[in-house]
């Protein structure tokens, strides 16, 4: 472990929130467990948690998880702007570290420091189609859709501009033209699609991976409602994780 990987990452892209619902304590000591690797910890002075909103209907969303989602980044994102912050790195506490992050983040950021941005993406679902600026690093195409937003920064004017397009989609109504009620992440790819003057990196191949846990967006599997299996799946995805 080098404990300065985790300074250098907060230098490159602004003070972290860390989103997570106060009642997954599992998740929040599992992200712990991430930062601590590292050099870093929930109690760093640049590193907050952010309490997940969950809402009580959907309101047009496709579910009340992924409405409660929306809402958690928009206010993260509001926050920092009434903060007068510059940069802002938003993690889900579903977020793990990929195993050769550390060797690569001195490269990675060395890269996000001598090109211009607004957005960058830490981990995604698949790798979007753009252009290979330095090591590590593509320029994605506006246009393109990326799946995924466990692990992102935003700075400059976009934050403002962000919050804006996000809050104007909270006003149609689901399957408006305009972009209605939707996943969060295809509302950040609308966003870069409606506004291609700001530059989106992307660390290739991805620095970060969507932990497999518990989901509190989707409808729950089977296994993952009833007590006793709940648990043993818990312990089955935990060694799952080890054994990758």
């Amino acid at each position: 472990m080098t404990p300065e990987s985790g300074e250098a990452l907060l230098s490159a892209t602004g003070p972290a929130r860390v989103i997570n619902l106060t009642y997954r304590s599992d998740r929040r000591s599992e992200f712990e467990a991430q930062l601590k690797r590292i050099g870093l910890s929930l109690d760093h002075p640049q590193i907050r948690l952010f309490a997940a909103i969950r809402p009580e209907e959907s309101g047009g969303f496709p579910t009340i998880g992924t409405r409660g989602c929306f809402l958690s980044h928009l206010s993260v994102l509001r926050e920092a702007i009434a903060a007068g912050q510059d940069s802002i790195l938003i993690c889900e506490d579903d977020l793990d570290f990929t195993p050769d992050m550390i060797s690569r983040l001195p490269g990675l950021l060395a890269g996000l420091m001598q090109q211009p941005w607004d957005l960058f993406y830490g981990s995604y679902a698949d790798l979007p189609a753009g252009k290979v600026i330095a090591p590590g690093l593509i320029r994605a195409d506006p246009s393109e859709t990326i799946v995924g937003l466990s692990f992102y920064a935003v700075r400059g004017k976009a934050i403002a501009d962000l919050v804006h397009y996000l809050e104007a989609i909270l006003t149609r109504a689901p399957g408006d033209p305009a972009g209605g009620p939707m996943h969060v992440d295809g509302a950040v790819s609308h966003f870069r699609a409606d506004h291609p003057q700001y530059t989106t990196l992307v660390a290739s191949p991805p620095i970060g991976v969507q932990r497999s846990s518990r989901t509190d967006i989707h409808d729950l599997k089977w296994f993952d409602r009833l007590p006793v299996l709940r648990e043993v799946t818990s312990i089955l995805r935990g060694l799952r994780r080890r054994a990758r």
